[in-house]
């Protein structure tokens, strides 16, 4: 185990019926709210009534900003950040999934900021300051309700970057399960990829004697793999989709990540896909964790081993532990099949014309190699492009 500073600051409030609460907790940080969503799903289920009668009722003021969509626009929060100069804001409530969340992290960036947000997520400047951003989450998933990360796409030049900082952590979430009732079941299945992939990204790690963490993330994967099924055959199924929302921001608050060096290539290589077709995030990871897994695991087939022994119950073969990994890879591989997810690239029209765009693409923004687990190079990424076909 290796030295760590860790901290959380995030309230997270979890039940029925917090979302009601909106209006106070919002109140401890600003009196002057961008309210930030996306579709209009939120109006149609009362949800967006609830939260702006819980605003108004605190004497909170609030301007509106809608129209997030999966793979947040750098255009739009642009526009966010020139509403929030231009009207004072001095707080962001985002109400939505980790694409609105997302989303909010960066106006909160850029509407304190005299430069060109982008400039954070291209690694060309470090942020000095944000406003206070609050969740009511409505999709668990990204885990972005208390993570320090925000991922955004420029379509323009279809790129999509990441840009993590303490100082977008939100101050609270608002988590009640009742609001993912609703969620399609597509979504469901890709919201339970991108949890168990942020899960996998570091529980796949070099570094030994990490046994607490590895129950541990161990443990969030079982609690995914053994409730998606419910929520999937009885929607309003509340202790099932509890355990798979509290799953998710346990995914990536990042106390899974201590003691620890996690991997993240799987996700460098998803941004590419969805920045150039705009793949739903968890469909993607789908995709791109399993053929990651076959071409890596013989770095340390003992923690591939253990994966599939622990989490999929699969027997251990003594007498051959490279045949126990990959019975494991294939698990991970048909769960995500069954529930009709993607497993090829070829399903979502990536093609080998793309490769070399997308593997050049990691490199630029990751530097030297991309990933801890096995530093990747072009060709290795090629490579696992190839496997993903």
């Amino acid at each position: 185990m290796i030295n760590f500073r860790f901290s959380c600051p995030t309230e997270m409030i979890f039940g029925k019926d917090v979302q009601l609460m909106a209006g106070e907790e919002t109140k401890k940080y600003g009196t002057r709210v961008l309210l930030h969503y996306g579709s209009g799903h939120i109006k149609k289920s009362g949800l967006y009534e609830q939260v702006t009668e819980s605003l108004k009722k605190a004497g909170v003021d609030y301007l509106e900003l809608g129209g997030v969509q999966p793979n947040p626009r750098l255009s739009l929060i642009r526009e966010g950040i020139r509403l929030c100069r231009e009207n004072g804001i001095d707080f962001i409530l985002a109400v939505g999934g980790g694409s609105v969340i997302d989303s909010a992290k960066g106006i909160a960036l850029g509407a304190v900021d005299n430069g060109d947000v982008w400039d954070f997520y291209e690694g060309r400047r470090k942020a000095q300051k944000a406003l206070p951003v609050g969740v009511v989450l409505t999709i668990p998933a990204a885990g972005s309700e208390s993570s320090v990360g925000s991922v955004v796409t420029d379509m323009d030049n279809a790129n999509k970057r990441a840009y993590d900082d303490e100082i977008i952590r939100p101050k609270f979430a608002l988590m009640n399960p009742e609001l993912t009732y609703t969620l399609p079941p597509y979504q469901t299945a890709c919201g339970a990829a991108d949890i168990m992939a942020h899960i996998m990204e570091r529980y796949f790690t070099r570094v030994p004697h990490v046994d607490l963490t590895d129950r541990l993330c161990e443990a969030a994967l079982k609690t995914v793999i053994g409730n998606v099924s419910l929520v999937l055959a009885k929607p309003e199924d509340y202790d099932a989709r509890a355990e798979i929302m509290w799953t998710g921001s346990i995914a990536h608050n990042d106390i899974l990540s201590t003691g620890r060096v996690g991997d993240w290539s799987s996700h460098m290589i998803e941004h590419e896909l969805s920045g150039i077709n705009d793949v739903a995030h968890g469909a993607g990871l789908a995709i791109i964790f399993p053929a990651w897994m076959r071409y890596v695991y013989r770095q340390d087939i003992s923690r591939f081993a253990q994966f599939a022994v622990r989490v999929w119950n699969i027997e251990m073969d003594c007498f051959d532990p490279e045949k126990t990994a990959l019975a494991g890879i294939d698990a991970l591989r048909s769960f995500f099949k069954f529930f009709g997810l993607p497993v090829s690239l070829a399903e979502i029209g990536i093609t080998s014309e793309h490769y070399e765009r997308i593997a050049g693409n990691c490199r630029r923004t990751n530097g030297d190699a991309v990933g801890n687990f096995m530093p990747l190079q072009s060709s290795d990424i090629i490579n696992i492009l190839k496997i993903a076909q």
